[in-house]
């Protein structure tokens, strides 16, 4: 009964100097002070967003987070679908301006 009770406690230290080392070593995981409710460290314009701005976009790493290729594809698609529809208002804009100009659109 002493041996057991001997083992338990010794176990015990063991977990405990464990859990210390680790938490000493690795901390709480994170590299600085949580943000407050509803802030974000990642930045995009106000508007006219870019696929360039997209391409720059980094997010925080975190233990539990996203697989990050799968979060840079998403962002390449997300950027060359945004640059094509910006090129076709921006061709559509032009054709609406020279329609306007044109003498024909005089009734």
């Amino acid at each position: 009964m002493t041996t057991a009770l001997i083992y338990l406690v010794v176990m015990l230290l063991v977990a405990a100097v464990v859990f210390l080392l680790a938490a000493v070593v690795f901390g709480r995981g994170e590299e600085l002070a949580p943000l407050p409710p509803g802030s974000s460290p990642t930045r995009l314009p106000a508007e006219d967003i870019t696929g360039e701005d997209l391409a720059e976009v980094r997010f925080q790493m975190v233990l539990r987070g996203y697989k990050m290729s799968e979060v840079d594809w998403v962002m390449r698609r997300l950027g060359v679908e945004l640059d094509e529809l910006r090129a076709r208002v921006a061709e559509l804009e032009q054709r609406e301006r020279e329609r306007e100009n044109s003498p024909e659109a005089s009734p």
